[in-house]
């Protein structure tokens, strides 16, 4: 049953439901959608339909030279939108598709130029969700959905975030439940059939060097990127946040500050630290990056002058955490 979500002082409302057909519905008629992944919510558009891919932008604020990711609902469906795909982008398909892999590839000349900022080649993955790779099954279009969020936030990883971005501008939020990985997809392209990550994400470099060996890693672009989430500031809180070594350290030499600290694993308290968030008392790496984000965004409700983060074991998914870490801070 679809229920209302009120949101603030004025009660607007927002309507989080489990209504696939609704979805379907509603994107057959041009409008937006936030969906779930196991990465993050998006907020989704039929990709061939301008009203919607440009709502998507206008809602979010997102500058157009920044491209978005297309769904698709299997690998099938790859040589559609692809005009050419190298050996080894089908053996990556194969080994994370469904999943948290986006693959860019030479766009065929029907994918729009809206989509691509422009560019010759487009983002496409099969999400891992059984809500939203059943609507995609239900679609005859695929569907662009970057994170529903305004551009530069923290990326939503329950329907309830998504309802606090978009208290009064989205008709339906399909609720999935909480995203089970937590950070957005790792997003690998080709250079010369070479392949080259774009954007650290929720499955680890290794493991795609496990499927197709070295990889080169560009991961940052602030100049028309080639792929989404390569902007340097990027997933942020509105509270000032930053990542260091060592939380304690700073806690001492910044004494006169309410700090809330985000932290792999257990932190011993001190005066100054008036809330603190462990991601994973085990130091197990999956779930820290799970609950990263719902942890920034629970932080960024406290009334603390700085969010300071504990820097990550650089290697595996801790440096796709870093990475995300890194996109968070700002200078006070």
């Amino acid at each position: 049953m679809p229920y209302l979500c009120e949101l603030n002082s004025k009660n607007q409302m927002a309507l989080i439901s489990k209504d696939i057909d609704k979805a379907v519905a509603l994107l057959k008629n041009n409008k937006q959608v936030a969906i779930p992944t196991e990465t993050v919510y998006g907020l989704a558009g039929n990709i061939f339909s301008e009203q919607a891919i440009r709502g998507i932008f206008e809602k979010k604020k997102r500058p157009l030279y920044n491209p978005l990711i297309v769904h698709i609902h299997s690998v099938t469906e790859l040589e559609k939108y692809a005009r050419t795909i190298p050996e080894k982008a089908l053996q990556l398909a194969h080994a994370f598709w469904p999943g948290s892999l986006t693959l860019v590839l030479p766009k065929k000349d029907h994918v729009p130029d809206l989509i691509t900022a422009g560019k010759d080649t487009v983002a496409l993955r099969v999400p891992n969700h059984p809500v939203t790779l059943a609507l995609l099954e239900k679609l005859d279009f695929p569907l662009a959905a970057p994170s529903a969020n305004p551009f530069g936030s923290i990326s939503p990883t329950t329907a309830q975030h998504v309802a606090s971005y978009f208290p009064d501008h989205l008709e339906l939020i399909l609720d999935g439940g909480p995203c089970q990985k937590g950070i957005e997809s790792t997003i690998v392209g080709f250079d010369q059939e070479k392949p080259v990550i774009y954007r650290l994400g929720s499955i680890s470099v290794e493991e795609i060097e496990a499927i197709v060996g070295p990889i080169s890693i560009l991961n940052k672009k602030e100049t028309a990127p080639d792929a989404p989430g390569m902007l340097s500031r990027h997933y942020a809180p509105n509270t000032t946040t930053v990542l260091v070594e060592d939380v304690h350290a700073f806690a001492k030499a910044n004494p006169t500050k309410k700090i809330g600290v985000l932290s792999f694993t257990n932190t011993a308290p001190l005066e100054n630290i008036v809330v603190t968030h462990t991601l994973s008392p085990s130091g197990n790496l999956e779930e820290a990056m799970a609950a990263l984000y719902a942890a920034l965004h629970a932080l960024d409700k406290e009334k603390v002058d700085i969010i300071v983060a504990q820097q990550f074991p650089n290697n595996g998914l801790g440096r796709s955490i870093n990475d995300r870490l890194q996109r968070a801070t700002k200078k006070e």
